[in-house]
């Protein structure tokens, strides 16, 4: 095989596409470069702004997501994008996102609280000490935003629902609210231990697998969702999760079952 066939080969099939799709981010969508000291990088942090922001001098409340490549635009994403944009738009929802870069070959150490003996990672500590010290005093110095807790949720899936939830766990004065879909609580057993000394926790979590992702994600999703009702009263109604038969691990699930989380987490 000649050597341009072959650099083209794995063009395609490292980013499937890229060269020939558009993008699909909409007018809401724009982007900026952050440095983060934590992680000796810099960050691009892509932003959704309500239709009606520039309409008005309204305050909103903000939710901060991961893997920010794959949550507005197919031009960016791996496998499709979760359509946050459009949902949002079709919702006319009030509320800012900011989307976080993952850091490619960085992205299992910033988003995994602890050390797994066969992949390693564990870096987490300072992702987030890089969104509550540097990102968000950043958006709410820039954007007119809702900043205290009962307004400020994190999301994520897979390595990303994790990381969501260990930020409840970590700083739950700065997170009131948590979307974890798929978590990947099977990369270390410490987060359960983590839950169970943890003091009451107050954050609502809306979380969420399908029951076709692995032989494991039901039963670690159901362990950990019956250790924070153990936490805390389960009159209170903080905490929700869905089981979607027939659902895999990708986009596809997390795009479908996007708005109904944001929906019950916003209220």
């Amino acid at each position: 095989m000649n050597h341009s066939l072959v650099i083209l080969f794995v063009l395609f099939f490292s980013k499937p596409f890229l060269f020939a799709q558009q993008s699909t981010a909409s007018k809401q969508v724009s982007t900026f470069m952050l440095e983060a000291p934590q992680l000796k990088t810099s960050k691009k942090i892509w932003v959704y702004l309500p239709l009606d922001y520039g309409l008005s001098h309204k305050k909103y409340p903000v939710i901060y997501m991961h893997d920010a490549q794959n949550l507005f635009d197919a031009k960016t994403s791996y496998v499709g994008e979760w359509n946050v944009d459009e949902t949002l738009d079709s919702l006319k929802a009030k509320v800012i996102v900011i989307g976080i870069e993952h850091g490619n070959e960085k992205r299992l150490e910033e988003l995994t609280p602890y050390k797994n003996e066969k992949y390693g990672g564990g870096n987490a500590d300072n992702y987030l000490d890089f969104i509550v010290k540097n990102l968000k005093p950043h958006v709410d110095s820039l954007y007119r935003t809702k900043p205290d807790l009962k307004n400020t949720a994190i999301f994520g899936s897979s390595l990303g629902g994790l990381v969501s939830y260990y930020a409840v766990l970590k700083y739950p004065t700065v997170f009131g609210k948590a979307g974890v879909f798929s978590p990947s609580f099977w990369f270390t057993k410490d987060i359960y231990d983590l839950t169970e000394k943890a003091p009451k926790m107050t954050a609502k979590i809306y979380f969420l697998c399908g029951d076709s992702e692995s032989d494991d994600m039901v039963n670690d999703l159901n362990k950990m969702t019956k250790l924070v009702d153990e936490n805390r009263c389960y009159c209170l109604h903080l905490s929700k999760k869905s089981i979607v038969k027939g659902g895999k691990h990708n986009e596809k699930l997390w795009r479908e079952n996007f708005a109904k989380a944001f929906l019950w987490l916003m209220n």
